[in-house]
């Protein structure tokens, strides 16, 4: 099984740079994108359309902001989407799908750059996030958990960490909450199979920081202990294009 982690950006964007041939070429079991940026009746016809995959979409309230979407070829269980709590709901940041082995949580967590009001709604979210994560693990399910977290864990996972130490998404606390994440039993795909540096997903649209690799690991794929072992690899596929991240793939 192929699942396929992608902050897009803007659904409506990516789709004119190509986004069914991506699909096509790599026929994911499971396509899970944030940022898409659009409401159901914005969504290209073709993309509702892909025979073979059923779309599930949790939008923003707010217009041309935020939101996820998954496309899946095998019917989840059920889904359900947020936290059931609205100052998180209204901006469309998490779907969850119940595929019987494992849950599949395809979350956009926030940005805090813009204010201290927003670093601490980023704050807030990943506390809920970690919250909801271990009573699911309580209840014995196997998790998968993709998604942009907006936040480089260690210094290894950014080109410049000195410069970014007080910019928020290298934080220290927020830092932190990734490491809890970890310590409620959570692996870090990527990190369990690459060890190596200058491995990013996002990078500035500024000053040709793609080309010189002057970048973040902010797009992730976490996986319960129990369950990483069903993990054959998770990898960057740092050669597509079409938004400022690459999309994350991992195989079961």
């Amino acid at each position: 099984m192929k699942i396929i982690s992608w902050n897009v950006n803007g659904i409506r964007a990516v789709a004119k740079k190509g986004l069914l041939d991506f699909i096509e070429n790599e026929k994911p079991d499971i396509l899970a994108l944030q940022e898409i940026k659009a409401k159901e009746k914005d969504i290209p016809k073709n993309l509702h359309d892909i025979k073979g995959y059923h779309l599930f979409l949790n939008p923003a309230d707010r217009a041309g902001y935020s939101g996820v979407s998954i496309l899946t070829k095998k019917k989840p269980i059920s889904v359900k989407k947020g936290f059931g709590i609205e100052k998180f709901d209204t901006e469309g940041r998490l779907i969850e799908a119940d595929f019987g082995d494992f849950i599949l949580l395809n979350i956009y967590f926030p940005n805090g750059k813009l204010s201290p009001l927003r670093l601490n709604y980023k704050i807030d979210f990943y506390n809920e996030t970690i919250n909801h994560l271990e009573s699911l693990l309580k209840q014995g399910k196997n998790l998968i958990v993709v998604g942009d977290l907006n936040t480089a864990h260690k210094e290894i996972d950014l080109a410049r960490p000195k410069e970014n130490e007080k910019v928020s998404g290298f934080l220290k606390i927020e830092r932190d909450l990734l490491d809890k994440l970890v310590e409620i039993g959570m692996v870090d795909a990527f990190r369990h199979f690459d060890k190596n540096p200058q491995n990013y997903t996002w990078w500035s649209m500024r000053s040709g920081a793609r080309t010189r690799n002057v970048g973040w690991r902010i797009d992730y794929a976490f996986v319960n202990k129990k369950f990483i072992s069903k993990i054959k690899s998770c990898t960057h596929l740092q050669e597509i294009y079409g938004s400022d991240h690459c999309p994350v793939k991992i195989e079961l």
